[in-house]
């Protein structure tokens, strides 16, 4: 793991919650993003990873670790086409290809749908500001409708609906294998593989307490030889969810390397 922030708490700091500790001391970043972090055993503290509840103490040392290496971005505006289905003066929705990762990170800094937003917006609104700007993501190779908001009025109120599960996302996944049922459910919490930082796996929550409940919902569309195309839909949007759980069941996504589908 890369260190990305670090800081030891003052001697005259009283106790108080790790992530509130944070929140307070993280320029441009929200509980809620580092309870992600929490959850995905990023955090630690005296080099242990912790819980958000955990209480700090004077001296303590916190870093923040991810799977990559620290990237100081400022998003580049780059001309890339993109698709506009709808836009608004509150929300624009874009249908993203498959190929282009959402935002920059590890291995891909430029050409990504961050920086042709940056373009497209250039005239109108600071795509960095974090009060503003994706709602959610999908992986780099999955194609489909993104939601921006263009407002922070816009992106608290869609969070709150992405929080809330009071959204419905659908997914069209064609998958290695033949089903002999026509529906079915998955449920199975996801945290990141200690092992493979990269890659998630399902957990039993006494084995990773920061595992995340996730249920995702299958039909089957059409048959093929050797091949089925799959609707599925999500109760929970966590980080490679269709992937894994449809691996789980042993029918992973054709042609995902990282999965097992090539």
């Amino acid at each position: 793991l890369y260190e990305h922030y670090s800081i030891t708490v003052d001697k005259g700091q009283s106790m108080m919650r790790l992530d509130k500790y944070l929140a307070t001391h993280i320029e441009n970043c929200s509980r809620n993003r580092i309870q992600t972090a929490v959850d995905e055993g990023g955090v630690f503290v005296n080099d242990r990873p912790q819980k958000a509840s955990y209480k700090i103490k004077p001296f303590d040392r916190i870093s923040l670790r991810m799977a990559y290496p620290k990237y100081e971005c400022q998003l580049t505006p780059q001309d890339i086409p993109i698709d506009i289905m709808y836009e608004d003066d509150d929300v624009i929705v874009v249908n993203k290809e498959a190929g282009m990762c959402v935002h920059p990170g590890h291995g891909n800094y430029e050409h990504t749908l961050l920086n042709a937003l940056a373009y497209y917006f250039q005239d109108q609104l600071d795509i960095n500001d974090p009060n503003i700007g994706l709602v959610h993501r999908i992986d780099k190779d999955t194609s489909g409708l993104l939601l921006i908001a263009k407002t922070p009025e816009a992106k608290t109120a869609l969070g709150k609906q992405f929080f809330d599960h009071s959204t419905e996302r659908t997914y069209n996944a064609l998958v290695w294998g033949t089903f002999t049922e026509d529906s079915g459910t998955i449920t199975g919490a996801l945290a990141r593989d200690t092992r493979h930082r990269t890659i998630y796996r399902i957990w039993d929550l006494e084995d990773n307490p920061n595992a995340k409940e996730a249920i995702t919902h299958w039909r089957v569309l059409e048959r093929f030889p050797y091949v089925t195309l799959v609707e599925c839909k999500l109760e929970t949007g966590r980080t490679h969810q269709i992937r894994v759980h449809m691996k789980s069941i042993g029918h992973p996504l054709f042609a995902d390397e990282k999965y097992g589908g090539m």
